[in-house]
């Protein structure tokens, strides 16, 4: 696989109280060679004043602002865009993942895989907190995409996922608003024919501000892909190249 130093995509909003601590976090809980990709949508955000002071001690922190359009998925297409080589994990700064399992994720990587995922409802993985019908949508979700379709992993909604940059410079991303890109990407990779596993992972509700994920504005767009995986698989793994 090209490249080996982790890019680390964390889409911001207003995040100056959680940032200071999911760095810290990455420091000392991240054992490989890593930069971090901080992406925001405005100059007014209270995140970017933080990294900027971070970043006069730390080369590996990296501001970007998201060109495409306000929201997470158009964050995450913009870093997505920026980074030419080896793998991309992508990090939420709530402090819900659990940074700790990154060093095995990175190792399925290095072994050849395109997507190693982040699983709450594999054995060992877990889910502490969050709202009730959320977290049980997705699990129905990620599990019967697993049992019913074969996609080898049980979290397919989960964005606690590490990727290829190739991958995902072979994807034409549709997502533009919430969420629902990871579900996206594994699905269309799975089409693909793209090698993907899955790490079990214990994801925490987040402790400071307000969760931003809508429920039921974003729902049609999670069913859209849900219902996209059951089509056939791609003849050749080239089907659907083109960039992001």
């Amino acid at each position: 696989m090209g490249g080996t130093e982790l890019n680390i995509v964390i889409p911001v909003f207003n995040e100056d109280k959680n940032f200071p601590k999911v760095y810290q976090a990455i420091r000392e809980q991240v054992r490989v060679r890593y930069r971090i990709l901080v992406v925001y949508d405005f100059d007014e955000d209270t995140t970017v004043p933080v990294v900027n002071k971070l970043a006069e001690d730390d080369s590996c922190l990296v501001l970007i602002k998201n060109t495409l359009g306000r929201g997470p998925a158009n964050a995450l297409r913009t870093a997505f865009r920026v980074v030419d080589s080896g793998p991309v994990l992508v990090v939420m700064a709530d402090l819900s993942d659990d940074l700790r399992d990154v060093e095995e994720m990175f190792k399925f990587y290095q072994k050849g895989f395109d997507l190693v995922c982040g699983s709450r409802y594999t054995h060992a993985g877990r889910q502490i907190g969050g709202p009730f019908i959320k977290s049980t949508l997705s699990r129905l979700a990620g599990l019967s995409l697993h049992y019913m379709r074969g996609i080898p992993t049980r979290d397919a909604t989960n964005n606690f996922k590490l990727y290829d940059s190739q991958l995902l410079k072979s994807i034409s991303i549709e997502s533009e608003g919430g969420f629902s890109i990871a579900m996206e990407i594994t699905v269309k990779a799975f089409l693909m024919g793209k090698k993907i596993t899955e790490v079990p992972t214990t994801w925490y509700d987040r402790a400071e501000g307000k969760a931003k994920f809508k429920l039921f504005k974003w729902m049609p767009q999670y069913l859209h892909w849900y219902f996209f995986a059951f089509q056939p698989k791609y003849k050749s793994s080239s089907d659907g190249n083109r960039a992001v």
